[in-house]
Formats: C-alpha cells, structure tokens, sequence
C-alpha cells in the first residue's frame, strides 16, 4: 500500500470511498454523496490543509485536515478524518493515513488535532486512542440521520507544547 499526498486528481476516486459513509453509515451527517468537483473544492480550500490517500492500483482510503473553527484563535487547531473503502479496513491503513497527517500537521506548526466520531463506533474510538487521542466530551442527540439520534464524541490530540508566543501554522504548498 503506497501513501501520497493526494493530487487534484484522486478527487472522484476520493468521493467514492465516502460514498458508501453517507449512504449508509452513521460516520457523516451528509445525506448526499459530495461529486468528485466537490471534493476538489474542499481539497483546494485556502488556506490548504493536508490531504493523503492510500493506493493499492487504486485510492482505497483518505485522511484530511480541515479547519477546526473559522476564528482567527482557533488557527492552530485542525479536525481531521480518515475513511477506508470496505477491503482496506482492518489492515493498518487508517492509522498508517492518521499516523502520516499528524506528522504533516505538526510540521506545519499545528498544536491540536480533534476528531469528531458519531457514537457507538467502537474501531474508530480504538484507532483515535491508540493514537493518543482523548476524549474531551460527548455532544448528546446533536445531529439525526437514518431515523434516530445520534451522539457525536470528541477526541483531542495534542500534537506539540503550547507554545507561549506561537508561530503562524503554515498552509501546505
């Protein structure tokens, strides 16, 4: 399996693997499957934050960093997700993607990283925290889709000392 930083051009390939999450899963709240130029809209959204895939001939799964809040304050943290394809779940893919984009993060100048995951969803709890994420809350009833409620966690990471007079975090190039 090859990781990369994802071109332009894996955007329909990226939509793809989501489609199956919001079609019909509980993983996003999105009710209709973003296109391919949608997907290379939000990739290019300045200032651009980092985005990876992973190949085996194909995409077979992504992670990204997006901007926790629009406040100046808030520029330092980033939320971040990961979405595997069925084959590629349970073979180390989400945490070799998670693993890489930290890394990216925190080169950057990030401080935080959150992931927010819709509840029960006991492999992705498992994968945050084996990464050192904790749980900082859970957000009860806050958004609704297939019929029913649900609870949405809050995972943080951080990923270096809180700098007292912090560096402007940089965007990717």
């Amino acid at each position: 399996m090859q990781l990369r930083p994802a071109l332009s051009d894996d955007a329909e390939a990226i939509a793809e693997v989501y489609r199956h999450y919001v079609e019909s899963s509980l993983a996003t709240f999105e009710e209709v499957p973003p296109t391919g130029a949608e997907m290379r809209r939000r990739m290019l959204l300045e200032p651009r934050l980092p985005w990876l895939v992973a190949c085996e001939d194909v995409v077979v799964g992504y992670a990204y960093a997006s901007h926790h809040r629009a406040r100046a304050g808030y520029r330092w943290s980033a939320d971040v997700s990961v979405y595997l394809a069925p084959q590629a779940r349970g073979r180390g893919a989400g945490r070799a993607l998670y693993e890489q984009l930290l890394a990216v993060l925190r080169d950057l100048g990030y401080v935080n990283a959150y992931a927010g995951i819709a509840l029960p969803n006991a492999a992705s709890v498992g994968l945050h925290e084996a990464l050192g994420f904790r749980l900082v809350g859970v957000f009860e009833g806050t958004g609704f889709k297939h019929g029913q409620w649900i609870d949405v966690g809050w995972w943080q990471l951080r990923l270096r000392d809180r700098p007292t007079s912090p560096e402007e975090p940089r965007a990717v190039t």
